[in-house]
């Protein structure tokens, strides 16, 4: 798996089509990404859409030393933390509030249960310090290595897994008993 590099290609040779599935694959993930540390919905899109826009401008830019998605990721939180230091606020929005980021199906009582361990876990989340949050999201929900998890961050390897380390102990001492299912 290219992480959308092959796509990108395509989209520099000329391929108008690579560039819609490079949206399909990265907008939702990216805004959420985003939307966490901004605590912004609209403000999240609008970050995301200019971090399309500029691999567009600037199509040149992206050099494949890294993978895409860390490249793209590392973009979005670049002008998610630019849009703080203009705004100075920062608020998260809660996880049930995202469509289609867990799936909704099962029996009542399973759907219960699964939103209140989603609520627990947003809420526990929501009460860490930024950059654990930021880490325990590359790392859990975007499925990056910590090295890109790193690099996103721009910490090193060593930092993340503490940061991670740091955050699960926290995680398991807000949500107790619950920690267990969910860790």
């Amino acid at each position: 798996m290219d992480n959308g590099a092959g796509s990108y290609r395509r989209f520099l040779q000329g391929d108008e089509h690579a560039f819609d599935e490079i949206l399909l694959t990265y907008r939702t993930g990216l805004t959420f990404f985003i939307g966490r540390i901004v605590g912004d919905a609209n403000a999240a899109e609008d970050i995301a859409i200019d971090v399309f826009t500029d691999l567009i401008v600037h199509r040149h830019r992206y050099n494949f030393k890294t993978t895409f998605k860390t490249y793209l990721y590392m973009m979005g939180r670049s002008r998610a933390l630019d849009y703080l230091r203009h705004r100075r606020k920062l608020t998260m929005i809660p996880l049930d509030e995202v469509e289609g980021v867990l799936p909704a199906d099962g029996l009542p009582e399973e759907r219960l249960l699964a939103d209140e361990r989603r609520r627990a876990l947003s809420a526990a989340l929501d009460r860490l310090p930024v950059e654990q949050r930021e880490a325990v999201h590359l790392v859990y929900m975007e499925d990056l290595s910590y090295e890109q998890a790193a690099k996103v961050m721009r910490k090193t390897r060593k930092q993340i897994d503490n940061l991670l380390t740091r955050a699960k102990k926290r995680l398991r001492e807000l949500l107790g008993e619950e920690a267990k299912c969910l860790l």
